[in-house]
């Protein structure tokens, strides 16, 4: 039996995130077909021998690949999930973080892994790191790696663009677990119900999201807790938000399916997206999705999804409306249950071992 070691950021429990579902989903169905994977946080002492192939997630977070790569000579594959933070941070951020204008996305994410680190919210695995950069760092890894597995085509070509490099590379799809979330055609849709499920942050853009359905016909379900650093952000959308918007805390994935069965509209107006898991968990209870414009979405959704303009709640608030008033998407739904679920995802990625051990 193939044995694997997941090594995932330390946070991945107290600060859970779409990488948290990704790691634990894929591990459990790579465990039904017959291979180990063991999810391991990278503060731990990691038994390197026991496995045969280290998988890495966040190339944005390198310090933690740094230091465990180098410790051993097991090959090793990296889930970039290379999210994007520029446009957030350099036009979205208040008071201190305004700084950010001035900067390259590589040094903001190196003075907030810093900042991580000095505050004591994080660890900083590697020393490398601290001299090298954050650039450095992700170069020297995308040259080691036998394999990097994106979650598109479109995520590997901003790989290309912002970090060239030769790395192999096989496209990961996200997914969702249709045995979880298992859509009930009977129950009728209320198409003034609009859910949005993600962690309350800056990114994910709930502030604009309120704006713009603030006293309107809809009822806004807001699912997640507030990210850990961001309890001003989560503060200030509470304080602006009117009676027809609801917060309710995270959720685990099997109660969030009697949400999904009665909202018309699932809405992710974020910054970014590499792909936004709860868009697809939506889709698949059969509402109709309202995601960003920019990062990798069009990828999966393609036409079968409602953009908007993530720094215009008029824009936010027309793609909703459209989609209240649309038929839900069946087509949509196909896709998803064919091409992009978790067992998808770990025959892939085994396939992707394979050929990592091969190379």
């Amino acid at each position: 039996m193939m044995k694997i070691a997941f090594i995932t950021r330390s946070t991945i429990y107290t600060s859970p995130g779409g990488d948290t579902v990704q790691a634990l989903q894929t591990a459990r169905q790579l465990a039904a077909i017959g291979v180990e994977a063991d999810v391991l946080l990278s503060n731990e002492t990691i038994p390197y021998d026991k496995y045969d192939l280290l998988h890495f997630f966040n190339i944005t977070r390198p310090a933690d690949i740094l230091y465990h790569s180098k410790k051993t000579s097991k090959p090793f594959v990296v889930s970039t999930i290379l999210c994007s933070y520029a446009e957030y941070d350099k036009h979205h951020r208040k008071g201190t973080g305004a700084l950010f204008t001035y900067l390259s996305e590589d040094s903001i994410e190196y003075l907030k892994t810093m900042a991580r680190w000095l505050r004591g919210a994080d660890h900083l695995a590697s020393i490398d790191y601290a001299w090298k950069g954050q650039r450095k760092s992700i170069n020297e890894i995308l040259r080691r790696a036998k394999m990097i597995l994106p979650n598109s085509e479109s995520e590997y070509r901003r790989i290309q663009q912002t970090y060239p490099c030769k790395a192999s590379y096989t496209v990961i799809p996200n997914g969702t677990d249709p045995e979880v979330f298992q859509f009930d055609e009977k129950i009728k849709k209320n198409d003034r119900v609009v859910l949005c499920v993600a962690r309350i942050e800056g990114i994910k853009n709930q502030l604009n999201l309120i704006r713009a359905l603030n006293n309107s016909r809809f009822h806004l379900i807001l699912i997640g807790a507030a990210a850990p650093n961001q309890r001003n952000y989560y503060k200030q959308c509470r304080d602006i938000a009117a009676p027809n918007i609801s917060f309710i805390g995270q959720l685990p994935q099997d109660e969030l399916v009697s949400y999904y069965q009665r909202a018309k509209v699932h809405i992710l107006p974020s910054w970014f997206e590499t792909t936004g898991l709860s868009s697809i968990e939506g889709a698949v209870m059969g509402c109709n999705i309202v995601i960003t414009d920019k990062g990798d979405t069009r990828e999966y959704f393609e036409d079968n999804a409602f953009y908007c303009d993530p720094s215009d709640p008029k824009s936010i608030l027309a793609a909703v409306e459209k989609a209240s008033s649309a038929p839900c998407s069946g087509n949509l739904r196909q896709k998803i249950l064919k091409e992009y679920t978790w067992k998808q995802a770990a025959l892939k990625t085994l396939k992707a071992y394979q050929s990592a051990a091969i190379a």
